[in-house]
Formats: structure tokens, sequence, C-alpha cells
């Protein structure tokens, strides 16, 4: 268990405090995460890599000379937020261009993509590289679907090092996606991570038992098996990453960097007497180890677990890989590094945003906004727990903790702007704003564009009215379904956005008031939520473990039904009264 902290919700920027404190020969603090303290060649490809806290060395780690230039740093098993990617990238930029790398998560590919729209639309040519190398994740023949783990250094190494020599940024996006291609992992554990502040880790594995399959977030394994020896694991291992060999390789005669990576509590000892098998039985098929890398590289807080990671060589790619780097968890050759000046090294402070004009009708209506965001505070609040319980069943149990910061962030945001006198629009596009930066994760981009498309349609000048309302709903529905790709049926919030929009339209376009079409919206919410136990999940964290989450709700969808009956319970003037997951799901 994580038995350091202060306050659990202020671990990750306490955290990267002291990284930075302890390693500011390679490293400066910037809006949103770490950027080299280094100066970087002029007109070079920026690498911008990312991903949620709790996986060190990953990814401030992996930022310096010969590596990634920035590093955008979410909450704990969350994904960075498209304003944190963005401000990094600003930060990291040379003239050359950003190529963005981060594993292959519903949420990273959200907000990353974000930020990448967010920099072309500034006229910075931005690309980015989504790494697959969990082969346990997807089918080969799904490949586009599978997670990034501990492959994600391979890609971030050779991006990098073809940054340094001078690449295009058409020939860098070509290396690294032939990194990725070239990339194969497979892990196992033998105990959940326990994330600060909490009495128990997000899964558990019965003693004597492995999880076979794991990635580096608490979700559950695709199955379980007796704890084999060190021999026994490094021969599954083996085994099952030689079964996928990349397309127009053999194994014999191939040159392979194996990456023995530690999960955060194996030992290294441990580590090298499997290392020990692994190097015989890759020796046995005939591939000869380049450059073995055994220790923690990917790590995920205390769980006790290994993954094997294959990256199979061509001339080029081995070039790149035995590149010299100097990073503070990753150093080969010598790098002779240039201080950045002191004016530099400033972290620009965070400006407060500009409140614009707005008529008396729209900011008497702001209060109610706030009353309504604030009722959802008290619900998630109040479910938080068994929001997180619901979706440690298929995923990695931390939607409830992403929920709790990304609507304490938005209360605080539109109270602000309330008080200084905003309109009704502006107080939930701010809170959009703020949910989105502060929560990360996939929840946090929804729930921000929902927010957002809600608050363009009411906007401040007039009071908002059903019309509008239900407008700005169907429009956050649009919004969600092309951006996230998902669809009624995959067993995501859209299972209960999409029924509850249409009735909500249906409702008002008939002639009821706002709170009557509501309050029929909110009924079908309810009922969708506790449907989708009959359901499959199809996308995100959970679909590779499909099978455990039928007869459990959809987390996301149990989150905002909750939250449509406490608004609700605003509308009506009924806030007395606790509303619990038992009531939807």
């Amino acid at each position: 268990m994580t038995r350091l902290y202060n306050e659990p919700s202020a671990f990750a920027d306490e955290m990267i405090e002291g990284f930075v404190a302890s390693h500011g020969r390679w490293v400066r603090r910037v809006s949103g995460g770490v950027a080299r303290s280094t100066r970087s060649t002029p007109d070079s490809v920026a690498l911008v890599i990312g991903g949620g806290s709790g996986h060190y060395p990953a990814f401030a780690g992996l930022v310096g000379q010969g590596l990634a230039h920035g590093a955008a740093m979410g909450n704990l098993f969350a994904s960075p937020s498209a304003q944190q990617v963005y401000n990094v990238a600003k930060a990291a930029e040379n003239g050359g261009g950003v190529l963005l790398g981060y594993g292959n998560y519903a949420g990273d590919v959200l907000h990353f993509t974000q930020a990448q729209d967010k920099l072309r639309a500034e006229g910075i040519d931005c690309r980015s590289i989504a790494v697959t190398d969990d082969i346990s994740s997807a089918p080969l023949a799904e490949r586009h679907k599978r997670r990034g783990i501990a492959g994600d250094l391979t890609v971030f190494k050779v991006a990098a090092a073809a940054s340094e020599a001078g690449y295009s940024m058409d020939a860098a996006v070509e290396i690294a996606e032939r990194a990725n291609d070239r990339t194969r992992s497979f892990g196992v554990a033998f105990t959940g991570c326990t994330l600060p502040g909490a009495d128990h880790p997000l899964f558990s594995v019965p003693e004597g038992r492995m999880a076979v399959g794991m990635g580096i977030h608490g979700e559950p394994g695709i199955a379980e098996t007796n704890i084999p020896t060190a021999d026994e694991l490094a021969e599954l291992l083996v085994k099952d990453l030689l079964a996928e060999i990349p397309e127009g390789l053999s194994a014999h005669g191939a040159r392979v960097v194996p990456i023995l990576n530690g999960l955060g509590s194996v030992k290294y000892e441990e580590l090298f007497v499997l290392y020990r098998r692994v190097a015989q039985l890759l020796a046995e098929a005939g591939i000869q180890a380049v450059d073995p890398q055994v220790g923690e590289l990917v790590t995920s807080f205390d769980m006790a677990g290994t993954s094997l990671t294959l990256f199979w060589l061509d001339s080029e790619l081995e070039e790149l890989w035995l590149a010299p780097a100097d990073a503070p968890a990753f150093r080969r050759g010598a790098i002779t590094a240039q201080a950045l000046d002191a004016e530099q090294l400033t972290l620009a402070a965070e400006q407060q945003a500009v409140i614009p004009d707005a008529s008396d009708e729209s900011k008497t209506a702001a209060p109610t906004v706030l009353a309504a965001l604030d009722a959802a505070k008290a619900v998630v609040d109040a479910n938080v727990e068994e929001l997180g319980r619901i979706d440690a069943i298929a995923g990695d149990g931390d939607h409830g903790i992403g929920m709790e910061r990304g609507i304490h962030a938005a209360v605080a945001a539109a109270a602000d702007a309330v008080e200084r006198g905003a309109g009704a629009g502006t107080a939930l596009n701010l809170a959009a704003d703020a949910w989105a930066d502060k929560a990360g994760g996939t929840s946090g981009a929804l729930w921000g564009m929902a927010l957002r498309a809600v608050g363009q349609s009411v906007g401040d000048t007039d009071a908002p009215n059903a019309v509008a309302v239900a407008a700005g709903v169907a429009e956050a529905k649009r919004s969600i379904m092309d951006f996230g790709k998902a669809k009624v049926g995959d067993k995501t919030l859209v299972d209960v956005l999409a029924p509850f929009s249409e009735t909500l339209t249906t409702a008002v376009q008939g002639g009821a008031s706002l709170r009557e079409a509501w309050g029929a919206a909110t009924t079908i919410a309810e009922q969708s939520a506790e449907a989708t136990a009959n359901l499959l999940p199809l996308m995100g964290r959970a679909r590779p473990h499909a099978e455990k989450s039928l007869g459990t709700p959809d987390a996301g969808a149990v989150s905002m039904a909750l939250i449509v009956r406490a608004i609700h319970n605003t509308l009506a003037g009924n806030t007395a009264g606790k509303i619990s997951v038992k009531e939807t799901a």
C-alpha cells in the first residue's frame, strides 16, 4: 500500500514538485507537467510524452537530452487534460513541430487529440503516436485497440533519438510507428496496487494465484493461474510473445531488445532470476539479445508483477535505440547539455479567466447553474467509493476518484465565475474547462465536452430556457459520440446520455417545462443505467474483461444517472436527502 502522502488529492502535484526539486539538472516544472531544463536543438521535432501519474519512471523520468522534451502528467492513473498536454507542448516546442506520444487508452487519446487540434490551429505541426504493445488487450486483427504498457519506452526512445539526429517530422513519425509495430509486451501480477488514501487495492488476486495479461492501471488480468516458478513464468512470457513475431520476421537470427519490467514491488533480484531463464529461451530460439533492460521502467505503484517486452530491431532502429540519452531514469553514452537561462526556467503563472459581459437575466440564472453543479458534487461525494467498486470489476477502479476531482474543480470554477458576475453560459463553460483539466481521464474529457456544449447553447444573453438546454444536451450527445466513437450498446455513459437527450428533446418539443422534461428524461436515464448491467463493454479498459462486467452496470452510466437526478432535484427545489447508486442500479 501507499504509506507516504499528505492529502490524497494533492499527491500528484506534490510528487511532481519533489521530482523537479531533486532532478533540476534535467527538468523544470511547467504547467501540466515537466519539460527539459536544458537547451534543445533549434527547429528539431519536440517529443512530448505523457499519461497518468503512478507509473514512474514513466513519464517524467524519461525527459532529458536524447529522450523526451517534455511530459504531461495527469492525476493518478488518469490521463493528463488537453490543457496540460498543450501547456507542456508549448513549453517544449523548438520550431520543428511536436510529436505527442502516449499509451493507447481512451482518455489519453481524447485529451492528446484535443491538444493536437489546438496546436494545429495555431500553425504548429503536431502529430501523434499511440503505443499498442500489449498483446493481451486485443487480438492481432485488432492491434489498433491494444493498450500501451512497457513498450512505451522503445517507441519514445527511438522517436527521441530520431529528433536528436535531425529527422523531419514525417521521418520521425515513420520511425516511431515502425518501432511500435515491432514491439510486443505481456504482463502478469501477483497482487493489486493501492492508491494513496485507499484502504484496499484496486483489484486482488487470490493467495497463491497469478493474474495473467495485466495492464498498468489496476485492470484485472484476462486469466488466473497458480503462481509458477521463475523458470515456468519465463517460459510462459517468452512462449506467448514468440507466438506473435512481427510480420515478415523470424526468430532465428533476429536482433531483439528484451525489457523485463518490474511493476512496483517485485524486487530487482527476483527479476534477475527470471531474466536468467528468459535469456536462455531467447538464445535457444536463435534470437540475439541486444542491450537487455531489467528493472522498473513502467510501474503501477506497489503492484507486485512484471512484464516482458520484445523489441524487434532493424539496423536503423538499433542505431537509434543505442544512441546516447541522459534522462533521470534512463542514461547511456555521453551527452553534453547546456542549461537554459534563468528566465526560461520560470514557471508561467496561470491566468485568471476573463469574464465576458452578460445580461442581467443570465447573471440571475447563474446561481442556479452553480446550485445544480453543487448538487452533482454532493451525489458524487456520497457515492465515490461505490462508483470505484463498480468500475474495478472490469476496469481500473478510479472512476469515482476521477469524478470527484472533476466535479469539485467544476464547482470551484463556477463559484468563482458567479462571484465575478458571470452569466449562466460562462459559468458552465468555465466549469467544463476545470472539470476536464483537473479530472483528466476519459470521464474528464467527456464531462468537459458535455458541460461546454450546454454552456455554449445557453449563452450569456438570455435566461436559460428549456429549448436551449435541450439543444445543448443534444449537442453534448453528438460531440461525445463523434469524438469518443462510442455508440448505444457499447456499455458507456452514451447508453444513458442518448436516451436522456432524446427524451428531453421530445418532451420540450411537446411543450413541457424544463423541470418536467428533465424529470421525464431522468427516469429514462436511471432505467438505461440499470440496463447496462446486461451489456458487454465494447469500449475502454473494461473491453478485454467483458465477461467480468456482465451483471454489473457501467460506472460512467451510473454516475451520469446519479447526476441528472441530482440536477432534477435542484430544478424541482428538492435538495433534501441523499441519492445512492442503489437507487439507480
